[in-house]
């Protein structure tokens, strides 16, 4: 899959579902969202969940780091392409968004921007071959993610801590392309 056709999905629709357990998939299923993250699985069931995403005719994403049985190995995602529906992958490890790009995967690296040591080591250690996109936690920092969307060279998309609809134009107007949330009131936003 080829990022476009994700920040397309975006584009009409920027609120990503983010889901962390059965019944959270199901609301996220029946809502308007166009793109989910899955942040829970097993290797057994991934298949199955990235299956019931595109059945939905939404975009599937999963959160490498998340899914028991995966180790943080080039080849979950060699996994992940060859078994699942997955459209893309999450991570907050740069050899396995790389990897995930490599394989025509779209590839999501994850950021915990909790204090200046992360922005610096995001600033430091990024390179727009390792990602298509750039999710950036807590999304609540209009400032950082409007200077960090002009920097890196590829989109961002905000995340952690979205609760209601001033979060949510607060991000985008600072130049996230979408936000992410696990907050089932915010996807129908």
């Amino acid at each position: 899959m080829e990022a476009q056709k994700l920040l397309d999905a975006l584009a009409d629709s920027p609120v990503i579902a983010a889901v962390k357990n059965d019944g959270e998939l199901e609301r996220a299923l029946e809502s308007d969202v166009a793109v989910l993250f899955l942040l829970y699985g097993t290797l057994v069931s991934l298949p199955e969940l990235t299956r019931r995403v595109h059945d939905a005719g939404k975009l599937a994403f999963v959160h490498l780091d998340l899914v028991e049985g995966l180790a943080a190995r080039e080849v979950a995602v060699d996994f992940v392409r060859a078994n699942t529906a997955a459209d893309g992958v999450i991570s907050t490890k740069a050899n396995l968004t790389r990897r995930a790009r490599e394989l025509g995967l779209v590839a999501i690296q994850r950021y915990f921007l909790l204090d200046s040591r992360a922005l610096h080591a995001l600033e430091q250690q990024f390179h727009p071959a390792n990602a298509d996109v750039v999710e950036v936690l807590p999304g609540l920092m209009p400032k950082i993610i409007a200077r960090e969307a002009a920097r890196i060279g590829v989109p961002v998309i905000a995340g952690g801590l979205i609760r209601d609809k001033e979060d949510v134009t607060g991000a985008l107007s600072a130049g996230a392309v979408a936000v992410s949330s696990t907050n089932p009131d915010v996807w129908n936003m």
